[in-house]
């Protein structure tokens, strides 16, 4: 098979590989915390929010500014580990693959 083939041949494997991680990569979730708990964010590993709980003790009016700062931590921190475990995954796919030509 010629050079050409077998690289068609890997870069559709990889795609393959890919699509299926993507899949995963969109049911698994990973869950932070803020405020000791008060905050408890779910994201996906798509980057998407899932939910977001609140402690109901947490909600003071007069404490908007601290519970708003606790949920964009809360998401932040969440969606930081959903992020690594997507490059992960897709680290791992892409592991291996190289054009000719390019470093």
């Amino acid at each position: 098979m010629s050079s050409i083939g077998k690289l068609m041949k890997q870069a559709a494997r990889m795609q393959q590989q890919m699509e299926q991680i993507q899949t995963a990569l969109a049911n698994r979730t990973v869950e932070a915390t803020s405020g000791g708990g008060a905050v408890k964010v779910v994201a996906k590993c798509d980057g998407t929010i899932a939910s977001i709980k609140i402690d109901p003790q947490a909600l003071n009016p007069s404490d908007a500014q601290l519970l708003e700062d606790m949920i964009l931590t809360a998401a932040n921190h969440a969606l930081g580990q959903a992020k690594e475990i997507s490059n992960a995954e897709m680290g791992k796919a892409t592991a291996g693959f190289s054009l000719p030509g390019l470093t």
